[in-house]
């Protein structure tokens, strides 16, 4: 018989069938493996670059670890059930019929048999594996726990158990649960393929291994289950089915009592599957099967359910009120709320004479810029260059001036590269040319120059000011909220420098240029790094630039916030970093908090919603999360350098447990918070986000006694903002503040309660005013006694104090007011509110309210010309704050305002210089020429603008713009003389007017 002949042309060998496939697989493997290699090795090196090599390694080797353990549990199980199975199968089948059947499906499965066998398990390994590695802080916290030294009230176990314990157990339950039901129906689908169970007219044909494979299976799942049962008792103290958290009344009488008669049952039905499978007989655990189901439906929820509908809702009040009382003290506690200072604050309404005298240090310090809106008038006077940048929302803190505290408003100089020209935007100079931004800026928070604009603490470029300048303190902002992607820093020395360093400022001065000189992110020196992060950062030119040289190192990873949460995966970081000159650095300062959410009879919080305010909302600070708490601690400070980068972890609450327990994770990372040098200190602020949390709370939870609380009439709301047209919450204040226990001013986070609103309504009087002193001294290593106290002035409900809204509403439909505004709002120019702070002082509450101009035009930006207060039903309207007190406290406040100095100046007049004062018909006739002035620059800048001359359209609005000012301060004057007869008591209406000024 001759063979075929060779289908290959003649001279060529022939190719082995199939090679290339192998061949490609085996090229994408080896591809995709080098890219995870990448990956993992970047993040090696830049662990190790920050010195946190210890927080990469120990999260990893968990991560690895559980995985490893749920992959081998899962895989084991699923593998020795079907092995099992295998093996037991019979020889012989029962009848033709089904053997026919089931030899053609075990002929089709027989080619991949083995692989099924193996393949099968890793698959479901895996599965588990990823679910075992998702847990891996769980199992942390459990081998490394740390006791609270509190218990809960129903099963007096420490509160670490709930924390630390019963979330691992509960996983560890659930997931041996799993593997039980995967594996058993893996089993039991074996057995049914090769004939140990079969279908047939009489019943159910099952094999004697059959049935000890199944009974060793159901008695593992019910003793499983009757674990679960038994566990679930515990999970009654957190839980939120009823209206208030933990177990109430139906929980301790009757739903703990059940799960542990269904803990017993289940193994008792589990001993009855043992006991079948030894003699054979499965009537026992059939029926031990149904009545432990039927025991469940009845027990585990009709029995709940009619002690709830017919004992307890008839008398809800008296049944739950231990277990109310228990949800109150346990939640405050879980919060930081059960060392509040509550006290009575009969505020006044009546604005008198010399009110604010005792208050005099609190009425100097009242901050007037507001953060929110003048990050236009920083870009406009100290941005220099388009590819620099300040954030939407600006920071306030306070340094020490003169030797006093004052209150500032402070922004870093960050770089935007997005600003460079089209021209300009190549990789070079993304990446190598443009790195950093340059210096802080600061205005002062009580002052503002006459024309409006900030008065500046530290500005210019080169850095300059109270703060420090270029050879006190290192202005160069490589990290911030803003920074690139990625930049490539660092040269050998003597090589040519190639950063654009800092712009020629006004002071004169030419272009510099820099060379990065710290130690801020992995070498890029070698070629195996530049490759692996080219390809980290898919970047050819990364690898080909001639600007990468053998001393380069990139940079990245450079928001503080983003930066923090990778070196402290437990932390749930606040959303608003603040930048600090500390120790002649800038520093970003961060707060991580501990969070928890299995506190017993703890009330939970959406972190989301009881956060977001007019902030969150319009982009200006981070959300935090949508995740669930009912437990929080302030427990870490953290530092970021804005020069290199590198991150300083101190413990601050170094008593919480779940702090601790973390630090035995972490060993090295944390420090003592007494390493914190007295500068530092200085700067510390109270965190916001947890204000937020805590302040969401005591809506409710200031109310401790259970009965009132059961009735819930007097539940508190944090009232809206009323300076933006959208429903939601106005957001905290920092300000120098003294309440009224003080012996001095202190550095507070700040925030009022009105009624609760109820379908979005409700009355605006103010109810409550909260303030957490955020004063943490200036020692190194000592926390001030006062840091964090918590004070809450409850005000009587029968004294009609306006609240936010109300006190909007009145400074906006005032005639004096609205006509002053509408004037201004006649040319190209916005009227913008500023933020509306409270203030408990004069024995009443302070409102206090800037009112800022912006004109048109990209180059524009909000000056501040005048301020609007409110006390009681009253209100004052003057170019300053000093005068607005004044005319509102009867013509003499018998405090000075910060802004005093301007007094009397226009913005037209030499700064030091006053305007006297004008008559009616002096202000009457500078009101009509300014008028006059303001028609004719719109008239002959529609005319410039019908032509296209856009410059002198230009000059038209500049000048309308000055009319305004002229015109305002016209009406002002006339409105402050044209009642000179008025007094405090005559003046409070319905529709007030400004008081007269002195």
């Amino acid at each position: 018989m001759s063979r075929p002949a060779s289908s290959n042309p003649p001279g060529r060998s022939p190719l082995r069938r199939g090679a290339l496939t192998p061949t490609l697989i085996v090229v994408a493997v080896a591809v995709v493996g080098f890219i995870f290699f990448a990956n993992v090795w970047t993040d090696v090196l830049w662990y190790q670059q920050l010195g946190f090599f210890e927080v990469y390694i120990r999260e990893n080797l968990a991560r690895i670890i559980t995985f490893l353990i749920g992959f081998a549990m899962m895989f084991a199980a699923v593998f020795f059930a079907i092995r099992i199975a295998y093996r037991s199968r019979p020889v012989y089948a029962p009848d033709a019929e089904s053997r026919d059947n089931l030899n053609r499906y075990q002929a089709q499965l027989e080619p991949v048999r083995r692989v099924v066998m193996i393949g099968l398990p890793i698959l479901f390994g895996l599965f588990a594996g990823s679910a075992a590695a998702s847990q891996w802080q769980k199992a942390l916290l459990f081998f490394n726990q740390e006791p609270f030294g509190q218990t809960d009230p129903l099963f007096n176990l420490d509160i670490s158990f709930y924390l630390m314990s019963l979330p691992f157990l509960g996983f560890v339950t659930g997931f041996l649960i799993s593997i039980a039901v995967v594996a058993g129906i893996a089993g039991i689908l074996t057995h049914y393929l090769y004939g140990s169970i079969r279908l047939m007219e009489r019943g159910i044909f099952t094999s004697r291994a059959a049935q000890i494979h199944i009974a060793v299976t159901g008695a593992l799942f019910l003793v499983l289950l009757g674990v679960n049962f038994w566990l679930d008792r515990y999970t009654t103290v957190q839980s939120n089915s009823g209206r208030w958290a933990g177990a109430l009344y139906t929980d301790v009488n009757a739903v703990v009592p059940t799960k542990a008669i269904l803990a017993v049952a289940a193994g008792l039905v589990a001993i009855l599957f043992i006991i079948a499978a030894i003699i054979g007989r499965w009537r026992l655990p059939v029926i031990g099967t149904a009545m432990l189901v039927i025991t469940a439906i009845l027990a585990g929820g009709v029995y709940p359910w009619v002690i709830q509908q017919f004992q307890v809702r008839p008398s809800e009040n008296t049944l739950e009120k231990e277990f109310i009382d228990r949800n109150i003290k346990m939640t405050r506690a879980a919060y930081g709320l059960d060392q509040i200072d509550v006290s009575a604050y009969n505020a006044t309404t009546t604005a008198t004479t010399g009110a604010l005298a005792a208050d005099a240090q609190t009425t100097a310090n009242i901050r007037l810029l507001d953060p929110n809106l003048i990050s236009s008038a920083f870009a406009q006077l100290e941005q220099y260059r388009p590819y620099y940048q300040f954030p939407q929302t600006l920071n306030v803190d306070r340094y020490m001036v003169d030797g006093k505290v004052q209150d500032t408003v402070i922004a870093v100089r960050e770089l935007n590269p997005d600003g460079l020209s089209a021209n300009q935007q190549t990789w070079v100079n993304r990446h190598i040319v443009y790195t950093h931004g340059y210096g802080v800026v600061a205005a002062k928070g009580n002052k503002f120059t006459a024309d409006g604009k900030p008065e500046f603490l530290q500005s210019g470029i080169p850095s300059n000011g109270v703060l420090g300048n270029d050879t006190t303190y290192e202005p160069r902002i490589y990290f911030g909220e803003n920074s690139p992607e990625y930049s490539i820093v660092g040269a050998p020395e003597g090589a040519p420098n190639r950063e654009q360093d800092r712009p020629a400022g006004r002071e004169g001065g030419g272009e510099t240029q820099y060379t990065f000189s710290g130690n801020g992110g992995p070498n890029v020196g070698n070629w195996l790094n530049r490759i692996l992060y080219s390809i980290k950062f898919q970047s050819s030119d990364l690898l080909l630039s001639d600007g990468v040289n053998a001393e380069s190192q990139i940079l990245y990873e450079r928001n503080p916030r983003e930066r923090v949460e990778k070196l402290a995966p437990y932390l749930t970081v606040d959303g608003n970093a603040y930048p600090a000159v500390v120790d002649g650095r800038v520093k970003w300062i961060v707060d991580g908090y501990t969070t928890s959410q299995y506190f017993p009879y703890s009330q939970p919080q959406q972190l989301q919603n009881a956060t977001a305010d007019s902030q969150t909302s319009a982009g200006r600070t981070v959300a935090l999360p949508n995740s669930s708490v009912n437990y929080i601690r302030n427990s870490v400070k953290a530092t970021v350098d804005a020069y290199d980068g590198s991150v300083n972890l101190y413990a601050w609450d170094d008593q919480d447990p779940i702090l601790k327990a973390w630090q035995k994770v972490f060993p090295t990372v944390i420090k003592p918070y007494s390493e914190m040098s007295g500068d530092l200190m200085s700067h510390v602020r109270y965190p916001e986000d947890l204000f937020k949390v805590q302040r969401e709370l005591l809506g409710r939870y200031h109310v401790t006694d259970p009965d009132s609380f059961y009735q819930n009439n007097d539940a508190w709301s944090v009232p809206n903002d009323p300076t933006v047209s959208e429903a939601v919450k106005q957001p905290p204040f920092y300000m120098s503040l003294q309440m009224p226990d003080q012996e001095k001013p202190a550095f507070q986070l700040t925030s009022s309660f009105i009624p609760q609103t109820v379908n979005g309504s409700a009355r605006n009087i103010l109810y409550g005013f909260l303030a957490a002193d955020s004063d943490a001294g200036n020692v190194k290593g000592v926390k001030g006694e006062s840091y964090g106290k918590l004070r809450l002035l409850e005000l009587p409900t029968d004294t009609q104090v306006p609240g936010p809204g109300q006190a909007q509403n009145k400074f906006n439909s005032d005639p004096t007011v609205s006509q002053a505004l509408n004037l201004l709002r006649q040319g190209a120019s916005d009227v913008l509110n500023g933020n509306l702070l409270t203030l408990p002082v004069g024995g009443g509450l302070l409102y206090v309210q800037p009112v800022y101009l912006k004109s048109t035009g990209e180059t524009s930006y909000p000056t501040l010309q005048r301020v609007l207060v409110a006390f009681g039903d009253k209100i004052g309207f003057a170019p300053t704050l000093d005068e607005a007190l004044d005319q509102l406290f009867g013509g003499n406040s018998g405090a000075t305002a910060g802004d005093a100095d301007n007094n009397g100046q226009t913005p037209t007049s030499p700064p030091g210089t006053t305007t006297p004062p004008a008559g009616p018909t002096d202000a009457k006739a500078d009101l009509k020429a300014a008028l006059d002035e303001a028609n004719k620059a719109i008239t002959d800048g529609q005319a410039a603008l019908a032509k296209g001359d856009f410059a002198a359209y230009g000059a038209q609005q500049t000048k309308l713009s000055e009319a305004l000012k002229k015109a305002l301060d016209a009406e002002t004057r006339l409105g402050a003389t044209a009642t000179p007869s008025a007094t405090p008591e005559a003046s409070s209406s319905a529709t007030p007017s400004p008081s007269p000024s002195s």
